[in-house]
């Protein structure tokens, strides 16, 4: 399975396996991760699972689509390169280790 490893507001790190297929979301929801509110459920209409992607994976991702570069034009944390919505973002193998930061606030 691969890992996502999640850096909380605080600097901690939590190290969580997830079902290929599943979104960094759902795993973080799943798994009681703070800071990741996903008001919406993940369907992409609340901005609140923003987080920012270790540059190491960037270019691992497919781009983010015009639903999603417009919530993040209103996120509450400020948008950098690696700001992406953590429910548009799916596990495969090739993103074992993945690491993502969870921004100071989401609303």
């Amino acid at each position: 399975m691969p890992t996502i490893h999640y850096i909380l507001q605080d600097g901690s790190t939590r190290a969580i396996d997830a079902k290929p297929g599943s979104s960094v979301m759902e795993n973080a929801v799943r798994n009681n991760v703070r800071g990741i509110d996903a008001e919406c459920g993940g369907s992409c209409s609340c901005a609140t699972c923003h987080v920012y992607v270790d540059d190491a994976f960037i270019a691992l991702l497919p781009p983010a689509d015009d639903m999603e570069n417009d919530l993040l034009d209103g996120v509450a944390a400020e948008r950098r390169p690696g700001s992406r919505l953590s429910c548009q973002i799916t596990m495969t193998a090739a993103l074992d280790g993945l690491t993502v930061r969870v921004p100071e606030t989401q609303i």
